[in-house]
């Protein structure tokens, strides 16, 4: 049987189960393929197997889902309020706790970036794991004075996960990356996206720091995780074989031309040999050398 620790499909099954104490969970989504099918897939794996208790922290989410426990309304009790509440409503730190505590934020985007990292350390625990949503589409507001060098929030949240769930659509054949953003940015969005089977590029982070990214393939209607399969086409490196047939001139170089290509002299490789004068470029002046003696632009020394 494969150890969980080589295979990234039952890696990722154990961390959306819970399994492994990952305390804070950071899915990254956008317009293109939101967050809400991995929130629910998480919910299905955690349901039957014991006791949980989900806190729903809400910023832009209206309706309480049915999956929720708790709802909490930021707009409703404020942003201080909201932790005072969770906090209250999550057990003690005790070895006999045997219930899964989740906590379930739809938006990190509109908790301003200094607070962002105590937000985050006082919900985190031992017993309690965080799984929150950052809208890459959205801007991020200009930092305050006396922030410019901060970090960026998307940095920031990169360094304080411990699992990271970069959510991308499998795009149609005839959609590329480039048309997807670009049509996005003009508001055009385009059919075909959030689909219950999405990639989900993987990170996880261990207890010695070291980062494991794994490409997945994700069904939310049969629940099923695969590694993610790219097209052989793509990755297929050109070879002098692939061109014969397509030109009438020979587009390779043998390997006499590439020995002949070597040895060319380059007139700055002699200043480089120096470790003094690395920034000088050596250049022999002829006397045939047609210059204007009046322009100090074209004085050749």
């Amino acid at each position: 049987m494969a150890s969980s620790s080589h295979n990234p499909a039952i890696l990722f099954r154990r961390t959306l189960s819970l399994a492994d104490s990952s305390g804070f969970v950071l899915c990254y989504d956008s317009i293109s393929q939101t967050s809400h099918a991995v929130v629910n897939e998480v919910v299905h794996n955690i349901s039957g197997t014991m006791d949980s208790n989900i806190i729903y922290i809400a910023f832009e989410t209206l309706n309480r889902p049915s999956f929720a426990t708790n709802f909490i309304d930021v707009n409703e009790i404020g942003f201080s309020k909201a932790i005072e509440t969770v906090q209250s409503l999550l057990p003690s730190t005790t070895p006999n706790v045997r219930s899964k505590n989740l906590v379930v934020v739809d938006s990190l985007n509109h908790i301003a970036l200094p607070d962002l990292p105590s937000f985050i350390s006082s919900l985190v625990a031992p017993h309690v794991t965080l799984l929150a949503t950052y809208h890459k589409d959205l801007p991020e507001g200009s930092p305050k004075i006396g922030l410019d060098n901060y970090p960026t929030a998307e940095t920031l949240l990169q360094f304080m996960a411990t699992s990271i769930f970069d959510i991308e659509p499998l795009l149609p054949s005839a959609l590329d990356a480039t048309e997807l953003r670009e049509s996005i940015e003009k508001f055009h969005i385009p059919r075909g996206l959030n689909k219950l089977q999405f990639k989900v590029n993987f990170t996880n982070r261990r207890r010695s720091g070291r980062s494991l990214i794994y490409e997945l393939l994700v069904d939310t209607q049969t629940h099923t995780y695969e590694v993610f399969q790219h097209n052989e086409d793509e990755n297929q490196e050109e070879t002098p074989e692939m061109l014969q047939d397509l030109t009438t001139f020979n587009l390779s170089t043998s390997a006499k031309q590439k020995e002949a290509k070597d040895q060319v002299a380059l007139p700055f490789l002699e200043a480089q040999s120096e470790f003094a004068g690395g920034t000088a470029i050596v250049y022999e002046y002829e006397k045939d050398d047609d210059y204007d003696e009046e322009d100090p632009y074209e004085d050749p020394y």
